[in-house]
């Protein structure tokens, strides 16, 4: 990939990253409720799930949803049922004291990066976004292997970097935290719920 072209394509991930999303949501209620060290579990299953979902935009899976209507209604609802159900474990979820990642249980570590790797990869709206907007840097001349290589890692790295940030900001901003922490689960809550609501109903 061209020295430009990628610039401006770490541009548009940047701008795309800093977009509020169910990620930076469950990074955010995360860090809140567990601390940075734990959240990083969580980046790392959005990570994962990023990964996933531009291989799979990359090898075509997003054209297949576009001319099959019944797929991605099925993958809306799946996707939107599970942001329902995430949006209810945030509500209920009560604010505990913010825990170093050596003391938080591997069970609690599992559970943390798949919400996050589910709540990366299970949006077909997401595959389909991919799917429209890599192909504008791709050069048809060059190795589509080389290229994905770079538009994964550029994409995924800095995804990473502003997930961590906002748990980091999280973490920073304990006083509030502890007088307002479950109001703001609550809200998440609200937002994954509201996603999950609206996701199978748009087009």
């Amino acid at each position: 990939m061209a020295i430009d072209t990628w610039i401006i394509y770490l541009m548009a991930v940047l701008a795309l990253s800093v977009t509020p999303g169910p990620n930076s949501l469950l990074v955010l209620s995360h860090g809140a409720t567990h601390g940075h060290r734990h959240t990083r579990w969580t980046v790392f299953g959005g990570a994962v799930g990023f990964f996933l979902v531009i291989t799979i935009a990359m090898l075509g899976l997003g054209a297949l949803l576009e001319t099959s209507g019944n797929l991605l209604k099925t993958m809306k609802w799946l996707g939107g049922l599970y942001l329902v159900w995430l949006g209810i474990q945030t509500w209920r979820t009560p604010l505990a004291p913010i825990l170093e990642a050596s003391n938080a249980c591997k069970t609690d570590r599992l559970r943390s990066f798949h919400q996050g790797l589910l709540a990366a990869a299970f949006n077909p709206k997401v595959i389909l976004f991919f799917s429209a907007f890599l192909p504008q840097f791709a050069d048809p001349n060059s190795s589509l292997i080389h290229q994905w290589m770079v538009m994964v890692l550029t994409f995924v790295i800095t995804e990473a970097t502003v997930e961590y940030g906002l748990a980091m900001l999280a973490n920073r901003v304990r006083p509030w935290l502890n007088r307002n922490g479950k109001r703001l689960n609550q809200y998440c809550g609200c937002l994954f719920a509201v996603m999950g609501t609206a996701l199978p109903l748009t087009k």
